[in-house]
């Protein structure tokens, strides 16, 4: 029975059940009055230039790379915004600015996967599954971890949402998860024909499992679809761009905001890989950090005193070259920079151990060097701020142990 798997997808909502429990609708109703711990992974697909995003311009090797991208110390014209003396954020990135000074947000710098390819889909693969270098792994590290905490306390259909066209990598496996594009584009809904027919399908089967999982299931879908109509509504304060990324991370705040039981939500943001013409403080680089900046700082305003339960971390399947290209661009690299913010966090630092930027510092003569594995900055999350106890089935051959935290939450 609980091996059985149901898939269900109309228009551009998506359902995957891997066995759920009979009347989890109920549970996640008794869920959602105790207080959650949300997580939110927000993947930057296509490898971020994060020598930009999060600029050493205290590393004088930086400039001399980047002679017409690098964007300029803090204080001239389209300048870094300073943090510590030695880093700077993008320009584009005022709102994360204003979260850092007010110890809302934490950078992890020089970090990524220490496997070193430079396929986009095999270095999004091991950073979603958390087994760098082993393609047999089949599920998600996140959905491992959802998994390690599959209990009264934590169950629900709404636990975990992914905010994507498709389930995503890191969240595949065998807990539960909702994916769906939109809250707004639900096809689903109690009274129109098309919708009623596709559940008369279900209802009809002579299979009880399906047709119990396919009632459930539905019953989601109009929960969903009442928080987007009658639930808690957009901070007035709050604006979030017009922007795919910028309507996911609205729709995350409206879930959390619900109580529908949100224990984990997923969201990602592309074209980041920025072989030609990146630009610096203008062009489009800057324009996807500035809809990142703008989302991210919109969700932090919305949810207001609700942020002190909330971690949102940033990840990209792996860094760019340190100097530009003969196209104003910057190519596959390897070291790259994560950033976390929420009420948890201890903010207004950098972490890390930075490698330098010199010829001879670097990857092959040309990548930032890791010096912090991705898994041990999700490690640390998992284990202090969601409580997961046992790493091992996680990220099985890490060996992460408290006495590698960073102190991030």
């Amino acid at each position: 029975m609980h091996s059985r798997r149901v898939f269900v997808k109309q228009g551009a909502v998506a359902l995957l059940s891997l066995g759920f429990a009979p009347h989890f609708l109920a549970e996640a109703a008794a869920a959602a009055t105790r207080r959650r711990k949300v997580l939110v992974v927000v993947f930057q697909r296509g490898a971020v230039d994060g020598l930009n995003m999060v600029v050493p311009h205290g590393d004088g090797a930086y400039y001399a790379a980047r002679p017409s991208i690098a964007i300029a110390a803090p204080g001239k014209d389209g300048g870094a915004l300073d943090l510590d003396g030695h880093f700077g954020l993008h320009p584009r990135l005022a709102p994360l600015h204003a979260l850092y000074t007010r110890g809302q947000l934490a950078i992890v710098h020089a970090c990524g996967s220490p496997d070193p390819t430079r396929s986009h889909f095999d270095a999004q693969d091991y950073m979603e599954t958390g087994t760098p270098g082993v393609k047999s792994t089949q599920d998600g590290w996140l959905n491992r971890a959802l998994a390690q905490r599959h209990d009264a306390e934590h169950a629900g259909a709404m636990r975990a949402v992914a905010l994507s066209p498709q389930l995503p990598r890191v969240l595949q496996g065998s807990a539960p998860v909702l994916a769906m594009a939109s809250l707004q584009r639900m096809a689903l809904t109690s009274g129109a024909r098309a919708g009623d027919a596709f559940e008369a399908q279900y209802a009809a089967a002579a299979d009880q499992v399906l047709r119990d999982t396919g009632r459930e299931a539905f019953d989601a879908m109009r929960t969903l679809r009442d928080v987007e109509t009658r639930g808690p509504r957009t901070a007035a304060d709050a604006t979030y761009p017009r922007s795919p990324f910028g309507e996911a991370l609205r729709q995350v705040a409206q879930l959390i905001k619900a109580d529908v039981g949100l224990e984990v939500a997923y969201a990602e943001i592309g074209g980041w890989d920025t072989h030609v013409n990146q630009g610096g403080a203008e062009g489009q680089l800057a324009g996807r950090l500035a809809d990142v900046g703008r989302t991210l700082g919109a969700f932090v305003t919305d949810l207001g005193t609700g942020m002190q339960d909330v971690v949102v971390v940033t990840m990209s399947e792996f860094g760019r070259t340190v100097a530009e290209n003969g196209t104003r661009g910057t190519d596959h690299g390897h070291g790259n920079a994560m950033l976390l913010l929420g009420g948890p966090v201890r903010g207004g630092r950098v972490y890390g151990r930075w490698p330098g930027l010199d010829t001879a510092q670097r990857v092959e003569g040309r990548d930032l060097a890791i010096t912090t594995d991705f898994r041990d900055v999700f490690s640390e999350v998992l284990t202090s701020h969601l409580g997961v106890g046992d790493l091992r089935p996680v990220f099985p051959g890490h060996a992460w142990t408290p006495a590698r935290r960073l102190g991030l939450v």
